[in-house]
C-alpha cells in the first residue's frame, strides 16, 4: 500500500496551530483537541495506523513542516508491528527558526518474516530544537527478529554537512550478540538531541549519551524489553543538560510562573 501524508504546524499568538493535515491509510494524523490543547502551547499530533503496517509492499512517506517558533510534539498511540516482506516508511521533517520538534513514536516491533526499511531525515534552522526517538524490538515474545535498516540524516541548513548520518541494522545474529551492539538484548531505544547545551558524555548500566562533534547528543538505551529500554533511555535524556533545563522550565510555567519569573530562577539555579 503506497500512502503520503503531510502535516504544517505554525505558530499564532502564543499557541501552535496545526495549518495543513493530509494523511492516507494505513497512516492516519488526529491533533489533539479539547482543553488541554488550547492550554498547551504546542501542537500535539497523534500517528495512528488505521490499517495493518507496516506489510509486504507498504511504502509510506510523512512530510511536515514546522513554522518559526512554532512547536510539535509528534506522538504515537500504540506500537508498529512489522509483518512478513518488504515495506518502508519515510519521515522528512522541516524546522525552521526557533521551531521546536518532539517525535516520540511507540515501539515497531520487527517480525521474523519482515524486512523493514526507514529513513528519517531533519532540515532544521540553528535556532531549531528537536527530539527523535526510536524503539527497536527484536521479534515478538520467543521469535527471532526479521530484518530492519534505519538510517537517520540531521542537518541545520539546507544543504550543509549533517551533524548526524547513521544507519542501524537489525536483525544480524552476530550483531546483537556482539557486546558493541546489543550484547544479546533484544531492545535497541535511540534518542537525537538537538536541545541546548550537550555538556559531556554520560553512561549508566545500560544507556550512554554521546555528544556529538558539531552539535547535539545522541541517547542510547539496550534491554530485555521495550519498558526497561523505555525507562533506561529516560535516564539517557535526563541527563542531557539542554533538556534537564527546559524540563525545570516547564515545570516552573506549570505552576503558573511569568516568563520573566522563570527566566529569573532557571538563572540562579546552580
Amino acid at each position: 500500500m503506497r500512502a503520503r501524508a503531510l502535516l504544517t504546524v505554525e505558530r499564532v499568538g502564543d499557541r501552535s496551530v496545526v495549518r495543513e493535515l493530509r494523511s492516507q491509510s494505513p497512516l492516519s494524523l488526529v491533533p489533539r483537541r479539547g482543553t488541554a490543547a488550547t492550554l498547551d502551547p504546542a501542537a500535539t499530533v497523534h500517528l495512528v495506523g488505521s490499517a495493518t503496517t507496516p506489510l509486504g509492499g507498504d511504502d509510506v512517506e510523512l512530510a511536515v513542516h514546522v513554522g518559526p517558533a512554532a512547536k510539535l510534539v509528534l506522538t504515537g498511540v500504540a506500537a508498529a508491528v512489522a509483518l512478513a516482506g518488504t515495506s518502508s516508511l519515510t519521515l522528512r521533517f522541516t524546522l525552521d527558526e526557533g521551531a521546536t520538534l518532539q517525535y516520540l513514536p511507540e515501539p515497531t516491533v520487527v517480525t521474523a518474516r519482515a524486512d523493514h526499511h526507514t529513513l528519517l531525515r531533519t532540515e532544521l534552522h540553528e535556532t531549531a530544537r528537536v527530539r527523535l526517538r526510536e524503539i527497536l524490538v527484536g521479534g515478538r515474545a520467543g521469535e527471532q527478529p526479521g530484518r530492519y535498516r534505519g538510517t537517520t540524516r540531521v542537518a541545520t541548513g539546507l544543504g550543509s554537512c549533517p551533524v548526524l548520518h547513521q544507519t542501524q541494522e537489525f536483525g544480524d545474529p552476530a550483531l546483537q550478540a556482539s557486546s558493541a551492539v546489543l550484547a544479546g538484548n533484544r531492545v535497541l531505544g535511540t534518542e537525537v538531541l538537538l536541545w541546548g547545551a550537550d555538556g559531556e558524555a554520560a553512561t549508566g548500566e545500560s544507556w550512554a549519551l554521546t555528544p556529538l562533534a558539531r552539535r547535539g547528543s545522541l541517547a542510547t538505551a539496550v534491554g530485555p524489553d521495550a519498558v526497561s529500554t523505555q525507562r533506561a533511555l529516560a535516564q539517557a535524556v535526563a541527563a542531557h543538560p539542554g533538556w534537564a533545563e527546559s524540563s525545570s522550565e516547564r515545570t516552573l510555567r506549570s505552576l503558573g510562573m511569568s516568563e520573566n519569573a522563570v527566566r529569573s530562577t532557571t538563572e540562579e539555579t546552580p
